[in-house]
């Protein structure tokens, strides 16, 4: 068993190695490459990815995997989830023909590199014929995995284990009851709140400035990570010990890259404080996108929005733009960083228009797969919904069908992770409650204590633990989506004064 063991964390070390490649091209590809560099980076891809699927699917691999699954008792619990894990992922991937995966990782690469473009240029043509080709491989995998699923339940499960369109569909069904009318209620009869400050010049070079005393309130480690800029904010990690944000200015836009940079700092943390003992494991980092997102959105809402944290950073941001902000009152900044207006944008959607947003990409999503919607068809579809459900007229696919990248990089299941994991932020924050007065930490700007209770509970856990584990750990009970629908219409039912 020693020699087994020994051989199979080889493996692992290998098969990381190549992972850990192609993560370092797709981030170059999106911060700093030039445009004509694609395809190149595509080709190198396509190299790595086929090295990496014989590694993933060797029947070496198995033969270990099944070794230590048969002797569970004689092995660790870190060795023993990392057969477990990859003897499910080994069980998929051998299910999908090499030569579709390789393709699929050079289709995705050139997908990205349309999309921007597309976006820059308002061109959905030009994105189309990619954004086909990844909605055709989703279906084609999905049937490979479970043939005799709905095909999007099998998808949702690949970033949320368990989730299923049941589940969402009651979810969101809930979220409608009960957001939608008190939007109403907003639009109709609430107090109006002043963001003509919002709206001014704000120089990039001091919103960096910014940037870097967020992530000092966030508890970042400047020796573990770092934060750069591309077109759609984002995280990616390494390792603990690498851990990177991308975030966007926008000159005119004050709160767009402040609420980007503490959501993904958010993202940032959880990996951050990944237990030591699986620095050097695939098991060393986020469970599930559903339970990643509860951090993100945890901290860029009920703790970046509260009055107690604008409060921590009323004097930062007074001293940065003082012509800007010269009249402006800490009541006036906290209002208008929770002001509630149908939007076009959803990284710049409010925090109560937000799961309404995803519930866009959900329906859609869940037509694309099924085959009731065509791709061409999709802007179309877009902007129909956009307006039944936001009320809200869509200018330009740029600004609507075009807005998000998540779908070039082929992740179909992914959107609804937002949703359910503001939820399930909701009702970690309720538990922690608890245990001692959160926003009074929050108001004396030492966020640590709220990091090490979600260390403890989360994320030193890594892969260790499932995520309906997780969130059981961390709630004291099963979820709960009550918990984010009253926290939304209490929080926006006393700003608006209703």
């Amino acid at each position: 068993m020693k020699d087994t063991i020994a051989a199979f964390k080889k493996h692992l070390s290998k098969l990381g190695a190549y992972e850990h490649a192609m993560s370092k091209l797709y981030n170059d590809s999106v911060t700093v490459m030039p445009p004509k560099g694609s395809e190149v980076v595509g080709n190198a891809m396509g190299v790595l990815s086929e090295e990496e699927y014989k590694l993933a699917t060797s029947s070496e691999l198995r033969d270990m995997i099944e070794t230590i699954l048969a002797h569970k008792d004689e092995v660790d619990l870190i060795t023993l989830r990392e057969a477990e894990e990859k003897h499910e992922e080994l069980c998929k991937l051998e299910k999908i023909p090499m030569d579709e995966y390789v393709q699929h990782q050079i289709d995705v690469n050139a997908a990205s590199a349309a999309w921007h473009e597309a976006k820059a240029t308002n061109d959905f043509e030009l994105f189309r014929p990619h954004l086909e080709k990844m909605v055709a491989f989703n279906r084609k995998m999905a049937h490979y995995y479970a043939p005799d699923k709905p095909a999007y339940d099998t998808l949702l499960n690949e970033y949320e284990k368990g989730l299923t369109m049941e589940t969402l569909d009651k979810f969101f069904a809930d979220v409608r009851k009960k957001v939608v009318p008190l939007l109403n209620d907003i639009v109709a009869r609430g107090r109006r709140i002043d963001t003509d400050f919002l709206d001014k010049e704000y120089p990039v070079d001091k919103q960096r400035i910014l940037t870097d005393r967020l992530m000092k309130i966030m508890c970042m480690d400047p020796q573990r990570s770092c934060i750069g800029e591309t077109e759609h904010p984002y995280t990616i990690n390494f390792t603990k010990n690498d851990v990177r944000i991308m975030t966007h200015y926008h000159s005119d836009m004050l709160l767009s890259s402040f609420y980007s940079v503490v959501h993904e700092a958010g993202h940032a943390t959880y990996e951050l404080n990944i237990g030591d003992e699986l620095t050097d494991s695939f098991l060393g980092s986020g469970v599930s996108m559903g339970v990643h997102e509860s951090q993100s959105r945890l901290y860029e809402n009920i703790i970046g929005r509260s009055e107690e944290f604008m409060s921590v950073v009323y004097d930062d941001l007074k001293e940065l733009f003082p012509e800007q902000l010269k009249d402006v009152t800490r009541e006036q900044l906290f209002l208008a960083a929770n002001k509630v207006e149908p939007s076009l944008i959803r990284t710049e959607a409010d925090e109560l228009t937000y799961p309404l947003h995803i519930m866009v990409r959900y329906e859609l999503e869940k037509q694309l797969i099924s085959g009731t919607l065509e791709v061409k068809d999709l802007p179309k579809a877009w902007n129909e919904m956009m307006k039944e459900y936001l009320g809200v007229d869509v200018p330009s696919d740029t600004e609507g069908v075009l807005q998000d990248s998540h779908w070039s990089g082929g992740m179909f299941g992914y959107f609804p992770s937002y949703a359910i994991g503001s939820a399930y932020g909701a009702q970690m924050i309720a538990a922690m409650k608890q245990d001692f007065d959160v926003m009074e930490q929050v108001k004396s700007g030492e966020l640590q204590p709220i990091i090490d209770w979600l260390t403890e509970r989360i994320y030193r856990f890594g892969c260790i633990k499932k995520p309906k584990e997780l969130v059981e750990n961390a709630c004291k009970a099963e979820f709960d989506p009550k918990y984010y629908t009253d926290y939304l219409s209490e929080k926006f039912t006393k700003i608006y004064q209703l």
